[in-house]
């Protein structure tokens, strides 16, 4: 490694502070009820799109669909929650004119 860490936060499963032990001996590691919440946010985009792959028979299947569906996917959530209505329907809007320039499909009428 080019650094060492000052602190490592887990959850608390036993395990952890075994291979912390073994790999980083003098690291302080934190296992507090809710210090783990910062890691666990920044994994919420994977953890959905393990939720998705859980649909699929093999996960080589699941991989694929979810490389080609993940940009398609983008191109649709523009983050309701920050916008104000009538700049979501324009974002909306431009993102289905692209998306039927892309596939060359015919708007309905």
């Amino acid at each position: 490694m080019r650094y060492s860490p000052r602190v490592i936060v887990t959850d608390k499963l036993r395990s952890y502070g075994a291979a912390k032990k073994e790999i980083m001996p003098g690291v302080v590691h934190r296992q507090g009820k809710w210090e783990n919440n910062r890691a666990e946010i920044s994994h919420q985009p994977t953890r959905q799109r393990e939720r998705q792959m859980r649909r699929f028979k093999s996960q080589g299947q699941a991989q694929r669909f979810l490389s080609a569906h993940g940009p398609i996917n983008n191109l649709f959530r523009v983050g309701r929650h920050l916008l104000k209505a009538r700049h979501y329907r324009l974002f909306r809007d431009k993102a289905f004119d692209v998306w039927s320039e892309v596939t060359c499909a015919q708007k309905a009428a």
